[in-house]
């Protein structure tokens, strides 16, 4: 397993995060088997948010932490907060109360990483950087970084608050490349050529932040995975072969595409399968070719210009 610094003084995690947004309904003994399966494969860095679940998936990997509390030491556990009752808010009360209500839940006294959930229109900076100056001094949260954010508003809320970003968590996969197309499209007149997120990857890159992917088995935010789906046969065939000189499954070569991506990048799984888990933790130690990366890309359906 390899392992990033996201931040000085901070434990390093895992390249393979294990999203927790499905454990809402396990049960103990299951969630237990879960975090030690993890850990067992060197995976270190556990993705939570206080919506999964409505809170419940926070509340499974608390009992687990209440039944054994020296498993937490062994742990990075990054949380999210700012959605509510169908709003977004990153005012200084809802992101005290989230914390408060997230420490409470996993049954600990801090969280390494706070990610803000989603951007919120109506953000006031100082709000924001009073909340995180009272979380950290408080050791409440080590770390703070954002998801689905673009470089403007990392821009805007780095120029109020006091602690440097160390993330952006965003969709991407080797079937959802809209920030990568816009990258290879610089000044195209054709759809690829679209700017949709303001160009996350280079700007994660010069300022040495993470890059968190979510979805990576996804081809989209509704169509499900791309795995063995006939539309996507041509990518399938490309990732197998691929898998098949490395000794792995497809969607091993699928983790180890994103993990190509230069700087801090990391993968957010989504299974609560432990031998998915497995072929992920495997990613960690491939490094693609250039021409396999591109072939992988190409076969996903897109075009070089």
């Amino acid at each position: 397993m390899r392992y990033i610094r996201m931040k000085e003084g901070l434990t390093e995690v895992s390249v393979i995060g294990a999203g927790c947004m499905r454990i809402a309904d396990m049960d103990l003994k299951e969630a237990d088997a879960f975090v030690r399966g993890a850990l067992d494969l060197g995976i270190n860095f556990f993705d939570e948010a206080d919506i999964y679940g409505r809170g419940r998936s926070e509340e499974v990997l608390g009992h687990v932490l209440a039944e054994d509390p020296s498993l937490r030491e062994k742990m990075f556990i990054q949380s999210k907060c700012g959605i509510h009752d169908g709003v977004y808010d990153f005012s200084r009360e809802h992101i005290l109360k989230s914390v408060d209500g997230i420490l409470e839940r996993l049954h600990t006294d801090h969280i390494d990483s706070l990610l803000l959930h989603r951007p919120d229109i109506l953000m006031e900076g100082e709000e924001v950087r009073d909340a995180f100056d009272i979380l950290e001094k408080s050791g409440k949260a080590r770390s703070f970084g954002v998801s689905n954010q673009s470089p403007c508003q990392m821009d805007l809320l780095q120029s109020v608050i006091h602690q440097k970003l160390t993330c952006d968590q965003v969709q991407l996969s080797c079937a959802h490349t809209l920030m990568i197309d816009a990258l290879l499209n610089v000044n195209m007149q054709n759809e690829a050529g679209i700017v949709r997120d303001g160009g996350v990857i280079p700007y994660v890159q010069k300022n040495q932040m993470a890059l968190q992917a979510w979805s990576p088995l996804q081809a989209g935010f509704f169509e499900g995975v791309f795995l063995n789906k006939e539309e996507y046969r041509e990518l399938n065939e490309t990732l197998q072969k691929i898998g098949e000189k490395y000794g792995v499954d497809a969607d091993t070569i699928a983790y180890a595409w994103i993990l190509r991506v230069p700087g801090k990048t990391q993968v957010i799984t989504g299974t609560t399968k432990m031998e998915r888990l497995a072929s992920a933790a495997e990613a960690s130690d491939i490094h693609l070719t250039r021409t396999e990366w591109y072939d992988i890309y190409k076969t996903g359906g897109h075009k070089l210009p």
